[in-house]
């Protein structure tokens, strides 16, 4: 990304997260919907779920996010010589970013972007899904700053710099990393 990047291009994101049930899929819906256009998102995830986490797809619906259509996927979809190029791959969960990526055609760029597992949130049916809120909640914060970057006149390092300092936004679970 540097000053020559084209300034009305599309942009491919990957979150990813260990099961990709929760978090990722919902950071994917977010940046669909509210970075239309200018963004086209994805998720998978190191070790997928069977299905997304009800609470999930029950927290984008009432939030009025599409759910239709997201599944947990592995990584290794997007690995493969015929995937989409990514520009850029967060991770979401700590578990995934601390795993030996592969090595992303195109080299984009990564960042983690760590918050707890929603799923993990003991108690009654409302505590889980206030947990499922508060996600959502700190996901939409950071893609929001994301998605409103100037990416094309950014320099790859200032670029690196805005990444790292989302991921430290309210919700992180421990300091964030960027690479090249």
């Amino acid at each position: 990304m540097s000053s020559s990047a084209e300034p009305h291009r599309t942009y491919n994101v990957l979150f990813l997260c260990t099961h990709n049930s929760g978090r990722s899929l919902m950071a994917e819906a977010i940046l669909n919907k509210d970075g239309a256009g200018r963004f086209h998102a994805f998720s998978a995830g190191t070790s997928p779920d069977a299905q997304a986490h009800p609470m999930a797809v029950e927290t984008l619906e009432r939030l009025g996010y599409p759910a239709q259509g997201l599944n947990p996927k592995s990584w290794d979809v997007f690995a493969g010589p015929d995937a989409p190029h990514m520009d850029f791959v967060f991770t979401v969960c700590d578990d995934a970013a601390d795993e030996e990526c592969p090595i992303w055609p195109g080299h984009p760029m990564t960042a983690h972007w760590g918050i707890e597992n929603p799923a993990k949130a003991e108690g009654g049916e409302m505590d889980r899904g206030a947990a499922f809120t508060q996600a959502f909640r700190h996901l939409k914060n950071r893609i929001t700053v994301f998605a409103n970057l100037p990416l094309a006149s950014l320099d790859r390092l200032a670029l690196e710099m805005h990444l790292k300092e989302i991921g430290m936004m309210d919700g992180a679970t421990r300091g964030a990393t960027v690479a090249g």
